[in-house]
């Protein structure tokens, strides 16, 4: 998990991933305040971006997550949740396991699971060994408008 401002992103790019950079210039560059809701294409399905505006729930209700096919990269734009944080092997696995139309195998369970505020102007990325429950309440009513960049994990983790 990396978890920063979208502001120091361009100072972080010794990290030498270039579709995770790619995906940050995308997030530093496009005004998503007139961007229209929905999917957005940046590079053909290895790299493209879900823009949505939602409020957040309470953790009961928010599903804790792994995909196998895509790297998040979770950017609020407005607002601001909690979103929880673990590692793989800590979490206990639903039993209808992998749901690949959905790319996610879902948790009933994270052991020792951190809850993080991210807030607008935050980004975090999750690998898929990373357990993440997005979309977690911080401030009850407050609507958050957030971007997922998904990044192809077979063209990333090469």
């Amino acid at each position: 998990m990396i978890l920063g401002y979208i502001k120091n992103a361009d100072k972080e790019a010794g990290l030498n991933m270039p579709l995770l950079q790619k995906g940050l210039q995308y997030l530093r560059d496009t005004d998503f305040s007139t961007i229209a809701l929905g999917k957005h294409v940046i590079d053909g399905d290895a790299l493209y971006a879900i823009v949505a505006e939602y409020v957040p729930d309470v953790k009961e209700n928010c599903k804790a997550e792994t995909h196998s096919k895509y790297i998040d990269i979770q950017y609020i734009v407005s607002g601001e949740e909690i979103m929880g944080f673990g590692d793989i092997a800590s979490g206990t696995a639903e039993p209808e396991g992998y749901l690949a139309e959905r790319d996610a195998t879902f948790y009933s369970a994270v052991k020792d699971e951190i809850a993080i505020k991210v807030s607008s102007g935050m980004f975090a990325v999750f690998f898929p060994w990373d357990i993440h429950r997005p979309s977690c309440v911080s401030k009850p009513g407050l609507t958050v408008r957030k971007v997922v960049v998904k990044i192809k994990a077979d063209q990333y983790l090469k």
